[in-house]
C-alpha cells in the first residue's frame, strides 16, 4: 500500500511539472499578465478561456488507478472505465483560477473540469461536477474576503484555501467510493495540489513585482532625462537642439549610440556609427525610413534588420520610435547597441516612453513657436499659454510618487501626457467642445489630486450636451484659479461647482467655490487687467476675458460674486453645437 501511495506521489508529481511548465509559459506573456491585473468583463472572459483548456489538459494528463487498485499510467487518458478512478491535478487549476480570476470563473472552470471529468469518465461519478463548481465558487468568494487590497492573497491564505478545496474534493469521493480510493489518493493530491496551487500564485506575484519594479525604474529614467531635455525640445526639433538631446541620453543610458531624425534628414547621431550617421545629411537605414514613413515603431535584432548600407557599421540591435505631433510623424528617435548586446524590456520601455514624452515636448515647443509667430487677430496672441511651474511641479509629485505608488506614479505620467496633447490641440481653436475642455480639466485634477490628496472635488451639474462648443481653456482656468489660491490654509472640504445650462439662445457657465473669497482691493481689476501679486499674476483670467470679448462681445465678459463663503466666475456665450463631421 505504501509503495502505491509513493508511486502515485512520484507520477503526480510529474503531472504537476507540466501544470507548472504551462504556468511558467502563461506569465511571460504580456497578454496573460494584462488580464490578471484588472478583472473586466473582457479579461475574465479570456481568463475562463485559457483555465478550461488546463483543466482539461489536468485530467487528460492524470494517473489512472484501476478497480483492483492497480496504477495505470497511459501517456494521456482518452478514455477510463466506470470502475476505475483517476487521481490529478484538476483541483490545482480550479483553485488557481478561483483565486486569480474571482468565483464566477472558478466555478465555470469548475464546471468545464467536472463535465470533462465525467464524459471521458464514461458518463458516471456525476458528484465531480457539484464538487467541481462548489470548490470553484467558494475558493473564489474566500480569496476575494483574505485578500483584502492585495491582487491575491498571501502565501499562508493560498495554502490553506488549496487544502480546504482538496479536503472538499476528498470529501465527495469519501461520500460516493468509500474510504478505500481516499486512503490511496489522500496524501499524494493533498500535498501536490496544495503545493502546486501555492506555486502557480507565487509564480504570478513573483512576476507581477517584478514588472512593477521595472516600471519604477523606466518611469524614472524617463522622467530625469525628461526634466534635462525640455529646454532643448522647446525650442523645436532642429541640429542644435537634437545634439544636445542625444548627447544628454548618451550620458545618462547604456546605449552605444542614439540619433534624432526629421522626416529626411539625420538631425543627430552620437555613439558608435557617427563617422557615417551624418547630421544634416539624408537618412540611411531602412528601418528608420520605414518607421517615419509608416508612424510605427520598429525593432531589430541583427544588422540586416537595421538596413544601414555602410558595410562597417558597428551597430547589430536596435529600436526606432516615431515622434509624433497631432497624429503626424515629424521625425524618429533612435537608439542602438553594438554587437554583443542585446535589447532588454527595460530599454525598449525606456525608449518608448522617451518617445511619447519628447512628442509632448515638441507639441509645446510648436504651439510656442506658432504663436509667437502669429500676427492674426488679437484672439490668437491671447490663446492661454501653458505654465511651465505646472510642468515641472508635476513631474517632482510623480518623482515622489516612484518611493511610494509605482503604478499610480505610471498613471500619472499618462495624465500628464494627455494634457499636454489637449492642450497643443485646444490652443490651436478658439473654441472646443464640451468633452474636449471636460478631457483637459480631469487629466489637470487628476495630477493636481496627487500633489493635493484629498484637498478638493469638482462637481459637474451639466445641463447641455458634450458637443456644446466652449472657449478653449475656459473651465480649466477657473478650477485652477480656484486650487491656486480659493481655499488658503484649509487641506479638506475644498468644494468647486461647474455649472452649464442652456439659457434661452445662449448658455450660462459659472464655476464656484466654498473658499475664502476674494480680496475686494483686487475684485475691481480682476479680468481687466493683469495683477501683480506674489502669488499670481492673473493673467489667465485677463486673457481669458479679452478672449470672450473679442469672440462673442463684451455682453459676454466675466462676472465675479465673492464672498466670505466663497467666489463664483460667470460668463454667457452664444449656445453652439460643433458640427458633426460627414
Amino acid at each position: 500500500m505504501e509503495n502505491i501511495v509513493f508511486n502515485l506521489f512520484i507520477l503526480l508529481a510529474e503531472r504537476l511539472g507540466i501544470i507548472m511548465i504551462l504556468a511558467f509559459m502563461l506569465v511571460n506573456m504580456r497578454f496573460f499578465r494584462n488580464l490578471i491585473e484588472k478583472r473586466t468583463l473582457k479579461s475574465q472572459i479570456w481568463l475562463f478561456v485559457i483555465f478550461s483548456l488546463f483543466v482539461v489538459i489536468a485530467n487528460l494528463t492524470g494517473v489512472e488507478i484501476s478497480s483492483s487498485k492497480e496504477i495505470v499510467t497511459p501517456l494521456i487518458i482518452t478514455g477510463l472505465p466506470q470502475t476505475d478512478s483517476i487521481a490529478n491535478t484538476r483541483m490545482l487549476v480550479i483553485t488557481t483560477a478561483s483565486l486569480t480570476a474571482g468565483p464566477y470563473v472558478g466555478m465555470l472552470v469548475g464546471l468545464v473540469g467536472g463535465l470533462h471529468r465525467v464524459i471521458f469518465g464514461g458518463f458516471s461519478d456525476y458528484f465531480y461536477i457539484a464538487s467541481s463548481v462548489l470548490i470553484g465558487y467558494l475558493i473564489g468568494v474566500l480569496g476575494d474576503r483574505v485578500k483584502k487590497n492585495s491582487l491575491y492573497p498571501s502565501s499562508f491564505w493560498v495554502a490553506v484555501l488549496s487544502l480546504f478545496a482538496e479536503l472538499i474534493q476528498m470529501a465527495f469521493i469519501f461520500a460516493f467510493h468509500g474510504f478505500g480510493l481516499v486512503k490511496l489518493i489522500f496524501i499524494p493530491m493533498i500535498l501536490l495540489n496544495t503545493i502546486g496551487s501555492s506555486l502557480f500564485i507565487e509564480i504570478l506575484r513573483t512576476y507581477l513585482s517584478n514588472e512593477r519594479q521595472l516600471r519604477a525604474v523606466q518611469t524614472k529614467d524617463v522622467l530625469e532625462l525628461t526634466n534635462k531635455t525640455l529646454p532643448y525640445f522647446r525650442h523645436g526639433l532642429d541640429l542644435n537642439s537634437a545634439a544636445h538631446v542625444c548627447h544628454i541620453i548618451k550620458k545618462y543610458t547604456k546605449f552605444d549610440a542614439v540619433g534624432l531624425t526629421d522626416r529626411v534628414n539625420v538631425l543627430a547621431h552620437v555613439g558608435a556609427g557617427q563617422d557615417h550617421h551624418i547630421a544634416g545629411e539624408p537618412v540611411i537605414t531602412d528601418m528608420s525610413k520605414t518607421v517615419i514613413a509608416t508612424g510605427k515603431e520598429k525593432l531589430a535584432h541583427s544588422k540586416e534588420e537595421i538596413g544601414c548600407p555602410h558595410k562597417g557599421c558597428p551597430l547589430t540591435s536596435a529600436i526606432v520610435c516615431p515622434l509624433q505631433v497631432n497624429k503626424k510623424t515629424i521625425g524618429a528617435l533612435k537608439l542602438y547597441f553594438c554587437e554583443g548586446r542585446e535589447m532588454t524590456v527595460v530599454e525598449e520601455n525606456l525608449v518608448r516612453g522617451l518617445a511619447m514624452i519628447f512628442s509632448g515636448q515638441l507639441a509645446i515647443g510648436i504651439t510656442e513657436q506658432q504663436t509667437a509667430l502669429l500676427n492674426e487677430a488679437e484672439i490668437r496672441a491671447l490663446q492661454v499659454q501653458i505654465n511651465p511651474h505646472f510642468f515641472f511641479n508635476a513631474v517632482n509629485t510623480i518623482v515622489a510618487l516612484m518611493r511610494v505608488d509605482v503604478d499610480q506614479a505610471h498613471d500619472a505620467l499618462m495624465e500628464l501626457s494627455t494634457f499636454f496633447r489637449s492642450s497643443l490641440k485646444n490652443g490651436q481653436a478658439k473654441e472646443v467642445t464640451l468633452e474636449q475642455e471636460k478631457q483637459h480639466v480631469e487629466a489637470y485634477t487628476k495630477i493636481e489630486s496627487l500633489r493635493f490628496p484629498n484637498k478638493f472635488t469638482v462637481d459637474y451639474q451639466i445641463e447641455v450636451p458634450n458637443e456644446t462648443l466652449l472657449p478653449s481653456f475656459c473651465l480649466q482656468i477657473f478650477i485652477e484659479n480656484a486650487i491656486r489660491h480659493a481655499f488658503k490654509g484649509r487641506k479638506t472640504g475644498n468644494q468647486i461647482t461647474v455649472n452649464l445650462n442652456r439659457k434661452g439662445a445662449n448658455l450660462a457657465i459659472s464655476v464656484s467655490d466654498n473658499g475664502s473669497g476674494i480680496d475686494p482691493q483686487i475684485l475691481s481689476r480682476l479680468g481687466q487687467e493683469p495683477i501683480s501679486e506674489s502669488k499670481g499674476s492673473g493673467l489667465a483670467l485677463y486673457n481669458l476675458n479679452k478672449r470672450l470679448i473679442n469672440l462673442y462681445g463684451t455682453s459676454s465678459q466675466l462676472k465675479v460674486l465673492t464672498s466670505a463663503n466663497g467666489t463664483t466666475f460667470k460668463m454667457t456665450i452664444p449656445l453652439k453645437l460643433a458640427k458633426k463631421a460627414n
